[in-house]
């Protein structure tokens, strides 16, 4: 019988310090559209790896309809996936029972993208955030108003305003009451859906400032989905970009905002720009993206793409470093300079700066 080592408890720690928080690979889901010999299927999402590490900040940006949310969901088993893995502290999460799964999701919270429609209008705000202890059978109704009072506080808002009922809140301090009712039970994980889009510019700084400073606070790490990519700039670790429901870039926030070699990353940053040259003007995308149900053949952005060539209709890019330090999907990947030294300047403002 083989003997175990006194270090290997050590060892397992040391494993799991080292292992990403959630290790998400070849996440895959189509839906079907259409019925009968006309059926077809929408690849909504399509073998998509995302590692996020303890305390920091994924973000996933894209177009409208680009499978975002849909990867969101995919983690949290909101809708079941057609393929791959989701490693979270080890569990695969598409393998646990229904049971194993309602535990584990007390580590996993989501925050939405509507304030008003995330919220039941019937329930005392104090109730919305008391709501995840109640589910769960967690405390008495005296702790849980004492709970509520103080994420109240930390998130910003005067528990005295506890009583009202969501008609009496703006977009902002609705958003501010999802934020505390995803953190009631202290979850390693959020998963933030486009959580700023939806409110005024003001206040969306706001909302990020809080972001930022509850992840200094507690630790908590993000996957932040959204299209604003000044706010994914401010706030990210890492971002992934997709497109028709594929990654197409990934790297270090540097890597991406400052060295990005995919040109349909290029087309979203050139977008960021005021001004530039012609060459960093003539970065923007240029006509529709493709009817999901009906993608091109090869690359997927091959029609929309300046350097498209007979390749990109034969084969799909696979997601590889081509020597410039981060993966990019593209046959001919190639760092622009230009515009990278354009955004590398602080002219942009971030959130934080935003007054209300």
């Amino acid at each position: 019988m083989a003997r175990t080592s006194p270090y290997a408890p050590v060892y397992r720690t040391l494993r799991r310090m080292a292992e990403p928080l959630l290790d998400a690979r070849g996440l895959t889901k189509r839906f079907p559209v259409g019925s009968g010999r006309e059926k077809r299927f929408v690849h909504a999402v399509n073998d998509v790896d995302i590692a996020i590490e303890p305390g920091q900040t994924h973000g996933l940006v894209g177009e409208s309809g680009s499978g975002k949310s849909t990867t969101g969901r995919l983690i949290l088993r909101l809708i079941e996936p057609d393929g791959g893995s989701a490693m979270f502290k080890g569990v695969d999460l598409f393998g646990l029972s229904d049971a194993d799964l309602r535990r584990t999701r007390r580590d996993i919270q989501l925050i939405y993208q509507d304030p008003f429609s995330s919220v039941d209008p019937r329930f005392r705000a104090r109730d919305i955030v008391a709501e995840p202890w109640e589910v769960n059978g967690l405390y008495d109704r005296k702790e849980r108003r004492r709970r509520a009072e103080e994420l109240f506080e930390r998130v910003g808002l005067d528990p005295s305003q506890g009583d009202r009922r969501p008609a009496a809140f703006s977009g902002g301090q609705l958003q501010r009451i999802g934020i505390a009712r995803a953190l009631a039970l202290e979850p390693s994980l959020v998963i933030a859906d486009e959580p700023v889009s939806a409110l005024d510019v003001s206040v969306q700084g706001q909302i990020i400032n809080l972001l930022t400073d509850l992840q200094r606070d507690l630790g908590v790490s993000y996957l932040f989905i959204a299209h604003d990519l000044g706010v994914v700039r401010h706030l990210s670790d890492r971002v992934s970009v997709m497109y028709l429901g594929r990654i197409v870039e990934t790297g270090s926030r540097a890597d991406v905002f400052e060295r990005a070699a995919h040109p349909y990353t290029q087309a979203l940053l050139a977008a960021m720009l005021r001004g530039g040259s012609e060459a960093v003007r003539g970065r923007l995308v240029k006509g529709e993206p493709p009817r999901p149900t009906d993608p091109p053949s090869g690359c997927a952005f091959r029609t929309r793409c300046p350097r498209a060539q007979a390749i990109c209709a034969e084969e799909v890019p696979t997601l590889i470093d081509r020597g410039d330090g981060h993966p990019a999907a593209c046959h001919f990947a190639e760092v622009d300079a230009e515009l990278g030294a354009r955004l590398a300047e602080p002219s942009t403002p971030s959130p934080r700066s935003r007054q209300q």
